[in-house]
């Protein structure tokens, strides 16, 4: 299925971009007319995923954070990309209360969080290269 639109934007890994970057995906996905609740459920996981590339994917250093969203008819798919670290065990990333910065005093919820208000969260990860987080979402109250 071809996406109705589609948009790209890349920012610097800094803490201060993850707000840009939800307020990005919200303003896009506006244009399907979702609902408040539909619209924040969006923003939280597109918070979490960038929040991970920032913290987890890079660290202490400075790279590039991407994100691209599809709009299709009633639904929509965010990706959200670092060539950071790497992820060496994404199942176990995924559990809950789990974290691997324990010094910076993360819940662990991170996945959980994305999982919770998305439809379909998909990980692709390689130590080394980077994180791939692919977000899904249905609006229901689009359904026709």
């Amino acid at each position: 299925m071809q996406p109705i639109n589609e948009m790209n934007l890349e920012f610097i890994s800094k803490s201060n971009n993850e707000s840009f970057a939800r307020i990005v995906a919200a303003a896009f996905v506006s244009q399907l007319d979702p609902t408040v609740e539909e619209l924040a459920d969006v923003k939280t996981a597109v918070s979490e995923a960038v929040t991970n590339a920032i913290i987890h994917g890079y660290e202490n250093t400075t790279g590039i954070v991407k994100m691209n969203c599809k709009l299709y008819k009633d639904s929509v798919e965010i990706t959200i990309t670092d060539k950071g670290k790497g992820i060496e065990n994404v199942e176990l990333a995924r559990q809950p209360l789990y974290t691997s910065r324990p010094d910076m005093e993360r819940s662990g919820m991170g996945f959980t969080v994305m999982e919770s208000f998305m439809d379909k969260v998909e990980v692709f990860s390689e130590v080394g290269k980077g994180t791939t987080v692919v977000l899904y979402k249905t609006f229901k109250s689009l359904r026709k």
